[in-house]
């Protein structure tokens, strides 16, 4: 039997790979940066399993094991200046999410939630005039903890003025869908980037946005 949502009075999106098709071009920055600082071959990144995870976690990790002698600051920055030069030239809004994202405005208070720098959310932002439809925006940069803690969600809440177990967050990634949950918040989990058996733990499943069209905004 399918999963049923409850009522609920605000909605929360992700960025990456909800809004915006980035996690290749995510992977490709980070891969343009290891290969110009000598780690192209042998980074030992496994990009899957940062998919919903802050950059500051991969760089981290990658720090830890190799020590390189560019400071984080300077990979971050030179990272973020690839991955701004390829989300300019193709603008990878999902195909769409526009439209969706536009109608739950006339009807709910939205955010968007984004692992993502706020110079990146904010360049997404201005594809397709988004950002009109958003009351909130929170960065990894707003928090403490990135997902899969749930602080960026709850901080998108507070910032909505609508209580956690009022939020649906839609999401993509299992870290997402786990920080969703530890926030108190039911969520959507859209296969853009997980198979459905890695997203099971969402409230919800769907496969594309048809399905998630029908599920927030079905019957009226």
């Amino acid at each position: 039997m399918p999963k049923i949502l409850k009522p609920f009075r605000a909605v929360i999106f992700d960025m990456d790979g909800v809004i915006v098709d980035s996690e290749p071009h995510h992977e490709r920055s980070f891969l343009r940066l290891f290969d110009e600082i000598g780690y192209g071959d042998r980074h030992g990144i496994h990009f899957p399993d940062y998919y919903g995870r802050s950059d500051k976690i991969l760089l981290d990790d990658f720090i830890a094991v190799h020590q390189p002698v560019q400071t984080f600051e300077e990979m971050l920055d030179r990272r973020q200046e690839h991955l701004m030069e390829m989300l300019r030239a193709e603008q990878p809004i999902f195909p769409g999410l526009p439209e969706i994202v536009e109608k739950c405005a006339t009807r709910w208070p939205m955010a968007v939630a984004s692992g993502s720098l706020h110079t990146v959310i904010d360049e997404v932002m201005a594809m397709r005039n988004l950002r009109q439809h958003f009351k909130a925006i929170v960065s990894s940069q707003d928090v403490p903890r990135g997902k899969p803690h749930p602080d960026i969600f709850l901080r998108a809440a507070e910032l909505l003025k609508v209580e956690p177990t009022d939020c649906l967050v839609i999401e993509d990634s299992d870290a997402g869908v786990t920080a969703a949950n530890a926030a108190g918040m039911q969520s959507i989990a859209i296969t853009n980037s997980f198979s459905r058996n890695r997203l099971s733990h969402a409230t919800v499943v769907v496969d594309n946005y048809a399905e998630l069209e029908a599920m927030l905004l079905g019957g009226s």
